[in-house]
């Protein structure tokens, strides 16, 4: 380590300078360039390990030409899943479940193609009955007006209505013409 920190130092003299100081050394430029950059990387390396039978997302590839797993719209995800972790393959790669719709992929990943998936609350979707008509439409319903207001244009104003309106469970505030609610 400490033929390292003196390669370090030597990369800081800068010019012709590093040429003379590295060949006292007996190192090339190269080298010293070489672990300039290692020292830079190793600052955020850092070991992943995964769980056998944890959640994890897997990453897509954003690049052009290669299989996007049924996607090719401009703003794709970055990461699909969560799917589930089978086993431990090497020493950095995991096997995953994957659906049969991507039953074409290999299902073994490397641990940079993998991120943990946090289980949420809130990521849980609730099979409510929702109550339609026969035209496939829903009504929302007024709960409450918050506040007035007039939109003032060159020749007139116009009323308006601060609204809110709820429908299975989520509620929207909107501004709505006051003519209209009076209907």
């Amino acid at each position: 380590m400490a033929g390292a920190v003196t390669l370090m130092a030597v990369c800081f003299i800068g010019g012709s300078g590093v040429d003379v100081a590295a060949s006292k050394l007996g190192v090339t430029t190269s080298e010293v360039a070489s672990d300039r950059q290692n020292s830079y990387v190793d600052l955020k390396r850092r070991d992943i390990e995964y769980s056998v039978e944890d959640f994890v997302f897997l990453k897509v590839s954003p690049s052009k030409k290669v299989l996007r797993f049924g996607r090719k719209v401009k703003l794709s995800p970055r990461f699909i899943g969560p799917y589930w972790m089978l086993k431990r393959v090497g020493p950095v790669a995991y096997q995953l479940e994957l659906p049969p719709k991507l039953d074409r992929i290999h299902d073994a990943f490397h641990v940079s193609m993998l991120r943990r998936y946090w289980s949420n609350p809130s990521h849980v979707v609730s099979l409510e009955e929702i109550k339609g008509r026969l035209d496939l439409t829903f009504e929302d319903e007024l709960v409450q007006i918050l506040d007035h207001d007039f939109k003032v244009l060159k020749r007139k104003s116009i009323p308006l209505v601060k609204v809110l309106r709820q429908n299975h469970g989520s509620e929207k505030v909107t501004w709505e013409p006051e003519d209209l609610m009076l209907q």
